[in-house]
C-alpha cells in the first residue's frame, strides 16, 4: 500500500498528486526522470506506471501517483483534471543554469519548432481551455551531460538526480 499525503505531515489536507516523468530511458541522461521516479516509488512503495490507463482510481484513497511517458502529449491534459498538484520531471541542456532546477509551471501556450515537444505549460494550458481545472504545477528538471544510447546515466546527472529526489520528497511533505 502507498503512502499518501495525509501520512507525511499531520494536517496536510489530502490533495491527488501526479509526479510525471518523460524522456528517453535509452538516450542516457534524457531518461534522468524514470530513475527519479523509480527512487521515489522505493520510498513511497508505489510503482511507477508507463500508462495513464494503469494510474490508481480517485476511490482508491491513494494520492499520490508516478507516470513515466516518451513525451507530454495533450492527452495527457485529461488526466491532469484528476490531480490537485503535479510535478513534471525531466531533464534539461547547459541553457538553464542550475544543475536541479525547480520552477512553478504555469498554464500557458508555448510554441515548438518541434512537433513531438510538448511544454508542461502547454500541458496545463490545454486541461485549463478544456476542463477548466488548473492544478498547482512545479518542473524539477535535472542537467544531462551524455546522451548516447545506453540505458544508465553519466555519473555527474546520477548525483543531482539524487538531489532532484530530495527536492521532490520535500515538497511532497511540505507542498512547497
Amino acid at each position: 500500500m502507498g503512502i499518501t499525503a495525509k501520512d507525511l505531515e499531520p494536517g496536510l489536507p489530502s490533495q491527488r498528486t501526479l509526479l510525471i516523468g518523460y524522456g528517453n530511458l535509452d538516450r542516457q541522461d534524457d531518461g534522468v526522470a524514470w530513475h527519479v521516479l523509480n527512487a521515489l516509488s522505493h520510498q513511497l512503495g508505489k510503482d511507477v506506471v508507463e500508462s495513464e490507463d494503469d494510474l490508481t482510481d480517485t476511490a482508491s484513497g491513494d494520492t499520490i501517483d508516478l507516470l513515466y511517458v516518451l513525451q507530454l502529449t495533450p492527452e495527457l491534459a485529461e488526466t491532469l483534471t484528476r490531480y490537485e498538484r503535479v510535478c513534471f520531471i525531466d531533464a534539461h541542456t547547459e541553457n538553464i543554469p542550475h544543475e536541479v532546477n525547480f520552477s512553478v509551471v504555469k498554464g500557458e501556450f508555448q510554441p515548438s519548432p518541434f512537433t513531438h515537444h510538448m511544454s508542461p505549460g502547454t500541458c496545463l494550458s490545454i486541461c485549463q481551455t478544456l476542463y477548466h481545472h488548473s492544478p498547482e504545477a512545479i518542473l524539477v528538471s535535472i542537467r544531462g551531460y551524455e546522451f548516447g544510447f545506453v540505458a544508465s546515466l553519466s555519473s555527474l546527472t546520477q548525483k543531482h538526480a539524487a538531489q532532484a529526489v530530495t527536492i521532490i520528497d520535500q515538497w511532497l511533505k511540505k507542498g512547497m
